[in-house]
């Protein structure tokens, strides 16, 4: 039986239902994806607060509602063809002990300033730690672990502020620049999930050592990283093995060497090397995974092709209980946005430019530093529009929003060439649409 869509009012709505469409453009709401079920009571309050009416899929909604129980509901068979039909695991709602809300205590262009050297130092650090590990030598854990600290209390205080960095900076080294990214994408999503410090401190700690084992490869085989046959996969699978023996004896959290041990693992079981699935995963091995995998989609190794950012979410959320699970996906979506930080962007003006930061109750509507005209002519000096702000209270045929991501590297697009701490000052919204 094919699915079939039916226009239902939102006061009819209950939970279980799966809202395929709205009665108003997607972008004007704060639901992050197109299409999800109802899974609580907030869910349906949300709709009745922005919609009259939405199209639901019937086929969804039978089978949802005979699941027993009023926990949250399984999917229905649209769902089931995500993935190329592989299988789909459903666990109960991830569930963080006493967890914290934290506040964004200083600006932007504050944090950018206290954190550029910060980069400087994990680079460092990390060129060390890898070369102790070359010479089979039991490593010094202490100078990548204060480091980490201060990565921590950096996205703790601003979370966009060393996302911007990181995704900004030019490095020659690869495996650097992985390790790096993986480590702020999943602390910025552990900060959305409410982890404690402690917590936060053996996630990152955890990420940045988690290809250390990618140092006994050969370097040919890691050139070719995502073009592999059987049997060179089969020694490259045996890296993550190969990290946890490198740092027995350093010290470390059984927390952190667990993220080491488990980041390859996936939710259904098609990871390795264990093949562990679902809630036999460490959470923070959850974590990384996800942000690991994120970074490999939008820069993988130069011989592959990037995915934008925004084509990368749109891939994530189809593999929500598949090889992530699903409140994990929505939660990293949450966190670092349809247009995560560091994103190249076309607005439906013309103007290009880069993604500075984005508002949760506003995904779709991100601030943008324009660094070219609408005729793609680049800026003497570039321009932050905060598309939220600008759009508030418009009509959808005035708004000003992104049209499309653009590939990394895109022609005349270079961040470096701007400052981004100083450009806000000297902007005021009406001439940030007109200039």
């Amino acid at each position: 039986m094919g699915v079939q869509q039916k226009k239902v009012a939102v006061h009819d709505l209950v939970v279980g239902m799966f809202v395929s469409d709205l009665d108003r453009p997607w972008h004007q709401t704060p639901f992050p994806i197109q299409g999800f079920h109802i899974r609580s009571q907030d869910d349906i309050r949300a709709l009745v607060s922005h919609c009259k009416w939405v199209m639901v899929d019937e086929a969804e909604t039978r089978e949802s509602k005979s699941v027993k129980g009023g926990g949250k509901q399984a999917f229905g068979k649209t769902l089931t063809k995500r993935g190329g039909g592989r299988e789909q695991l459903q666990l109960p709602p991830l569930s963080i002990r006493e967890p914290v809300t934290y506040e964004t205590v200083t600006s932007l262009k504050k944090e950018m300033k206290a954190s550029k050297r910060l980069l400087d130092d994990v680079e460092l650090v990390l060129d060390q730690l890898f070369e102790t590990l070359r010479t089979e030598a039991v490593p010094d854990i202490r100078p990548i672990a204060e480091i980490t600290s201060k990565m921590v209390s950096s996205v703790i205080r601003q979370p966009d502020a060393l996302l911007w960095l990181s995704r900004t900076r030019v490095s020659d080294s690869y495996l650097y620049r992985h390790v790096l990214n993986t480590s702020v994408w999943a602390l910025v999503c552990g900060r959305r999930l409410g982890l404690n410090e402690g917590l936060l401190n053996h996630l990152g700690l955890g990420c940045l050592l988690s290809q250390v084992g990618k140092t006994a490869l050969p370097a040919e085989l890691l050139a070719r990283e995502g073009q592999l046959n059987s049997e060179e996969y089969l020694i490259y699978r045996g890296y993550v093995s190969r990290g946890v023996a490198m740092l027995e004896g350093s010290g470390l959290s059984r927390a952190v060497l667990s993220v080491v041990q488990g980041h390859r693992e996936r939710h259904n079981g098609s990871g390795f090397p264990e093949g562990v699935r679902g809630d036999r995963i460490p959470l923070l091995a959850k974590v990384a995974g996800i942000a690991e995998f994120f970074e490999t989609l939008i820069a993988p190794r130069s011989q592959n092709e990037p995915m934008t950012p925004a084509k990368a979410v749109t891939l994530l959320y189809e593999m929500r209980n598949i090889e992530f699970q699903e409140d994990l996906v929505e939660n990293f979506i949450q966190a670092i946005g349809i247009y995560p930080t560091g994103s190249l962007v076309e607005l439906t003006d013309g103007q290009r430019g880069i993604v500075v930061s984005h508002s949760p109750e506003r995904r779709l509507w991100p601030r943008v530093m324009v660094m070219t005209d609408t005729a793609c002519k680049p800026l003497k000096t570039a321009k932050i529009i905060d598309l939220a702000r600008y759009n508030d209270g418009k009509e959808a045929s005035e708004t000003v929003r992104v049209r499309d991501c653009l590939p990394h590297g895109t022609e005349g697009l270079d961040p470096s060439s701007y400052d981004v701490t100083g450009v806000e000052s000297r902007w005021n919204l009406s001439r940030l649409i007109s200039g």
